[in-house]
């Protein structure tokens, strides 16, 4: 495997952070070269310097592409701290009164989190009207939470009721895989999207979002100008969720915390 230099990975490392806004730390080098090493292998080039001069080319749009989602792709699984998934089911749905109940997973990856909500929605808001939007920056794990089938060791933590309920088990040569039923499905829409950049002004308002697992990889400016973003997107009174390892301390005064990483907004 290639030796990735310090210099070349403050390269990458800065453009991650312009373009995504993931604040790469030095530990993260090993990771970085590690993921892009097949990429060298591909184009048979010696050194990173040259796999970035060829991803930063206007023609290699699709190769670009491909090194952000290696370096911006993450592991989930279903159900993912799961006393979030008791909060919404008990203190948001139960109460729900309204008509049509929009929710914003903004940080897909490849649907698990996205389908862990829409069995929520599904079971507690019975014939009434719902819809899920994930989005991610990555390409390829959007093409992962549209196709719906995953490996079954991602299901740990996943009621055997809901299972059987919105799952459809492999046979013979899938037999270790599942899909997500098509009326799941139908109720999730996935789009690319970069938090970094201003919303796209059809994107409408949600009562709940959804943010978890993304704010460790920012510094506090990064932070601020993300999630005032997405505030701007959530409806007076709506919830909006983070990671347990993660903190609005002191990144906006528009959300009052309900408990720790459960906001309101004011």
């Amino acid at each position: 495997m290639a030796t990735m230099t310090e210099s070349e990975f403050k390269r990458f490392k800065t453009f991650i952070y312009d373009h995504a806004g993931i604040d790469l730390a030095p530990a993260k080098q090993v990771m970085v070269s590690s993921r892009l090493n097949r990429r060298l292998n591909h184009y048979q080039l010696a050194t990173y310097a040259e796999y970035f001069e060829l991803v930063m080319h206007p023609d290699n749009k699709q190769e670009f592409q491909e090194m952000v989602d290696l370096l911006t792709t993450n592991e989930t699984y279903f159900f993912r701290e799961p006393k979030h998934f008791d909060f919404l089911k008990e203190k948001v749905l139960k109460p729900w009164k309204g008509k049509d109940f929009r929710l914003w997973s903004a940080a897909s990856s490849s649907g698990e989190e996205a389908y862990s909500i829409a069995m929520i929605l599904a079971e507690n808001l019975a014939g009434r009207p719902w819809q899920i939007l994930g989005t991610d920056l990555s390409i390829k794990v959007l093409h992962k939470a549209y196709e719906a089938v995953y490996m079954m060791d991602r299901i740990e933590l996943l009621d055997q009721h809901l299972m059987r309920k919105y799952c459809l088990k492999g046979v013979r040569a899938q037999e270790n895989m599942f899909r997500i039923s098509d009326k799941l499905r139908q109720r999730v829409r996935f789009k690319q999207l970069n938090l970094m950049k201003s919303l796209p002004p059809k994107i409408g308002t949600f009562d709940v979002i959804f943010l978890r697992n993304v704010l460790i990889y920012f510094d506090n400016e990064t932070k601020k100008q993300v999630v005032e973003r997405l505030i701007g997107a959530l409806k007076p009174g709506g919830y909006f969720f983070i990671s347990h390892s993660e903190t609005l301390s002191r990144i906006t005064e528009k959300l009052e915390m309900v408990q720790p990483s459960i906001y309101m907004k004011k």
